[in-house]
């Protein structure tokens, strides 16, 4: 499954970005195919990171290609987070709270 993961990060200890690349790898070992937000600096701009070109690709990921959006605990708190949530539910993405994937991949 191509799965965007959000979650929050304005404001925490390095941006939330251990969580981030936690979730990821295991997503990643089930199977998954996840754009990680996190890894957005490394992906595209070397380094330098510049929120209104990240956001516009996160939301062009979301509504094109994502088949679901997994949430990371805090997302309600973040603004980013919510409207990343409000973007793929306008397009009809399911949103799934990352502590339902393990049960999804028990079902298969």
């Amino acid at each position: 499954m191509r799965i965007y993961l959000s979650g929050p990060m304005t404001g925490l200890p390095q941006k939330n970005y251990p969580a981030f690349d936690a979730a990821a790898a295991m997503l990643r070992l089930a199977g998954h195919e996840v754009y990680n937000p996190a890894e957005w600096e490394a992906r595209h701009n070397k380094g330098i990171y510049n929120h209104k070109i990240a956001f516009a690709d996160y939301c062009v990921f979301i509504c094109r290609e994502a088949e679901a959006v997994v949430v990371l605990p805090g997302w309600e708190n973040s603004e980013g987070a919510t409207a990343e949530v409000a973007a793929a539910r306008a397009v009809g993405k399911p949103i799934l709270a990352y502590a339902e994937i393990p049960q999804m991949q028990e079902a298969g």
